[in-house]
């Protein structure tokens, strides 16, 4: 399997710095404004932030983008307002709900679930899991 699509160059990327409301935080914000620098960075930093599992479930690249921009998850992109609940930890574990309301004035809530990479270049790196509605 390649990894030549990851992580996505110019774009915010895992650091062992970030506490995991900070790797939501990081990918709300990218999403909320899509195609700014380049087309789909909200996606890509998304994928630079999902979990070596979850990338071999959702990758490559074009089929995350395409899950992305699908009904499930289309609410993410280009929102003008995140609410986001107290995160849960526990060890490296963590939870957080987050309310997005979309450019129709609708509301989704997903829930992020995330924990600390222990492999590879990615170690000590909190990391995106899952997403579910």
């Amino acid at each position: 399997m390649s990894h030549s699509d990851y992580p996505v160059p110019g774009l915010p990327t895992p650091d062992p710095e970030y506490d995991p409301e900070q790797v939501v935080g990081i990918q709300l914000e990218a999403l909320a404004d899509n195609d700014d620098p380049v087309e789909n960075a909200g996606i890509k930093t998304a994928y630079n932030f999902a979990s070596p599992a979850n990338r071999r479930v959702t990758g490559p690249l074009d089929r995350f983008v395409s899950m992305v921009e699908g009904d499930r998850y289309a609410p993410m992109i280009d929102h003008v307002e995140a609410n986001t609940d107290p995160l849960e930890r526990t060890g490296e574990q963590a939870e957080q709900r987050v309310t997005l309301t979309g450019p129709d004035g609708r509301t989704v809530t997903y829930q992020f679930g995330l924990s600390i990479c222990n492999e590879g270049a990615l170690h000590g790196c909190w990391l995106t899991d899952r997403v579910s509605k």
